[in-house]
């Protein structure tokens, strides 16, 4: 489906190994891609780190506290969003649940709420709070779900192929699907070049744009409804990316890079991150 055969940027890995890797772009997707492309029983061990932030519920120190915080208030939105959409009781998938804050709300609604977690340490914690999780998705009953949600984990998929041909059998007809992921596009992804942090390579292996979404779900049958932008994750992406380049959390500089990435989102309609609604189409 995809052509690799033009290099985008060269990128690093701040966090944990500090290896480099290069991002290679497909130009009719606007997808790129991670190279080299670590295989599968190598995965684990780049997210071997305490300071893996969607895999605790920690606030040791500011930035961790600074995520916390903002988590809170995006729980709520992504609540709001939902009730847009489906106005009834409904089942929900959440497909890389973390350590199930999500669906621990979402519980709230009466909703009949499922997740799935391959990472041992954030499943503990979701299983801590009472979250109903899937072991197998191939095993799982098809059609089961009225909303499928993947809050930034589509990057962290080796195989599209296959994780999409899941949602598909999983989701309803007329189910919806939602997805949150970083925009390469954005204005804070072109200020911080390689420092910036939502390539998090490799952990993300592909790094999506609006066109991507559209044409890689239009392949099976999923329609690309309406996107909303998440405004945090300029801020929150600049103070982690001021971080990586200058050794220091600058306060003051992130928070200005993530106002001007916003403010130029505005009439771009290119944010740090963006989420997709999809119809599964019948």
């Amino acid at each position: 489906m995809f052509h690799f055969n033009k290099k985008f940027i060269d990128v690093k890995d701040h966090s944990i190994s500090k290896e480099s890797f290069e991002l290679f772009e497909d130009s009719e997707y606007e997808l790129l891609k991670t190279n080299p492309f670590p295989v599968l029983s190598e995965l684990g061990k780049y997210y071997e780190s305490e300071d893996y932030i969607s895999h605790t519920d920690g606030s040791r120190n500011l930035f961790e506290k600074v995520y916390q915080t903002v988590k809170k208030k995006t729980l709520n939105d992504k609540i709001s969003w939902i009730k847009s959409f489906k106005k009834s009781t409904i089942s929900i998938l959440d497909i890389g649940c973390g350590t199930g804050d999500f669906l621990f709300r979402t519980k709230e609604e009466g909703w009949n709420v499922f997740g799935f977690e391959p990472n041992e340490k954030a499943k503990a914690i979701s299983k801590s709070k009472n979250i109903n999780l899937i072991d197998d998705l191939d095993s799982y009953q098809k059609h089961s779900f009225d909303v499928i949600t993947m809050w930034h984990v589509l990057e962290h998929v080796p195989d599209l192929d296959k994780q999409i041909k899941q949602i598909k059998t999983l989701l309803k007809p007329d189910g919806l699907l939602i997805i949150a992921v970083p925009n390469y596009k954005s204005y804070d992804a072109s200020f911080y070049k390689s420092d910036w942090a939502a390539y998090d390579v490799p952990r993300h292996l592909w790094h999506f744009s609006k066109t991507s979404i559209k044409k890689i779900f239009q392949n099976y049958q999923m329609q690309l409804i309406h996107i909303k932008p998440m405004y945090f994750d300029s801020f929150y992406v600049s103070l982690l990316s001021e971080k990586y380049r200058s050794g220091k959390m600058n306060l003051l500089r992130a928070f200005y890079i993530g106002v001007i990435s916003n403010l130029k989102g505005k009439s771009t309609k290119e944010y740090s991150s963006h989420v997709y609604f999809l119809e599964n189409l019948k």
